[in-house]
């Protein structure tokens, strides 16, 4: 699935896979950096404040939060092993990137525009 949202007036345009409910409760953990899983994308059907965590994530990942609008709300690098990640904003989409060889081009141009 193309995913294109807005981020500092620029539009940015991704192939996501949609999460099913499993996929996002597990979401990257226990995954190997090298073999994680294609863009994720948590699409809910409000907005909704919840945190996310990253324990059992072995590696870096960059969580992307949209509005309903596909605006990006904020773009964060993830750490391994965050307790509790959370926005002060209700968000309706998240899209997780593993930071890897394979997607080096997203991760570096989306950490370069923060």
């Amino acid at each position: 699935m193309n995913l294109t949202f807005n981020h500092k007036n620029k539009k940015i345009s991704l192939e996501v896979k949609r999460c099913n409910w499993f996929s996002m409760v597990r979401g990257l953990m226990f995954c190997r950096r090298k073999n994680a899983p294609a863009l994720l994308l948590f699409d809910f059907k409000k907005p909704r404040r919840m945190k996310i965590h990253s324990w059992f994530v072995f590696f870096p990942f960059i969580a992307v939060w949209l509005d309903d609008k596909n605006n990006a709300i904020e773009i964060r690098k993830i750490e391994p092993w965050r307790f509790s990640v959370a926005l002060k904003n209700s968000f309706c989409k998240l899209v997780e990137i593993p930071i890897n060889k394979k997607y080096s081009s997203v991760t570096d141009n989306l950490l370069s525009r923060r």
